[in-house]
C-alpha cells in the first residue's frame, strides 16, 4: 500500500509484562512508552525489571503524519498530555504480540480500538516527538471552516408525492 504521509517518525516500542492478580491470566501486557529512533536491539529483547515486572523493546514502528489530519494532531497537542497510541495484535506463540501501528492521531487512536482483541494503549508523547509534530502542523495546517449543508426544500415534497402516489397504485 503506498503512504501519503509527508513526515514519517521512527519510533521504538517498550512493553511491560507484569504478573497478573487473577486466577485466568499468569501475566499482563501493556506497552508503556515510545522513544525516537531505530535501536540496535532486536525485537523482544529484556530491557530489564524486577521479580514481577518486566520491560521489553517490542520492536520499531513509524508514525505517519498526513496533512489532511493537521486538525487532530493539533487538538492532540493542545490537551495537556499529547499521546500516542500503539495497536498491537496478540500472536499465538512467541512473542505474544506482534506490533501493528503507532499513531499521533487520536480519532485514528480511537478507531483502532474497533478491532476487538488488538491490544490499544496511549502513552505519553515524548517531547522530541511533539517537537516535530508542532512543526507539521504549523507548516502544514489548512483552517477549514465548519459548512452545514442545507436541505433541499424543493425535493422533499416531490419524495413525498411519489410515495403517495406509489401507495395508490
Amino acid at each position: 500500500m503506498i503512504s501519503t504521509a509527508l513526515t514519517r517518525i521512527s519510533v521504538g516500542v517498550v512493553v511491560e509484562r507484569r504478573k497478573a492478580k487473577s486466577a485466568w491470566a499468569d501475566v499482563l501486557w501493556r506497552p508503556v512508552s515510545v522513544f525516537m529512533g531505530r535501536p540496535a536491539a532486536a525485537p523482544w529483547t529484556p530491557l530489564g525489571g524486577e521479580d514481577e515486572i518486566a520491560l521489553f523493546y517490542a520492536g520499531e514502528a513509524v508514525i505517519e503524519l498526513h496533512r489532511t489530519e493537521t486538525t487532530n494532531y493539533r487538538d492532540n497537542l493542545a490537551s495537556g498530555t499529547p499521546s500516542v497510541w500503539i495497536n498491537m495484535r496478540p500472536t499465538a506463540s512467541e512473542p505474544p504480540y506482534e506490533l501493528l501501528a503507532v499513531t499521533a492521531d487520536p480519532a485514528e487512536g480511537e478507531a483502532l480500538t474497533d478491532a476487538g482483541g488488538n491490544l490499544i494503549e496511549a502513552v505519553s508523547m515524548p517531547s522530541d516527538i511533539a517537537d516535530i509534530v508542532w512543526r507539521f502542523v504549523a507548516e502544514h495546517h489548512v483552517e477549514r471552516p465548519f459548512v452545514k449543508r442545507q436541505r433541499d426544500q424543493k425535493k422533499a415534497p416531490q419524495r413525498r408525492d411519489a410515495i403517495e402516489r406509489a401507495g395508490d397504485e
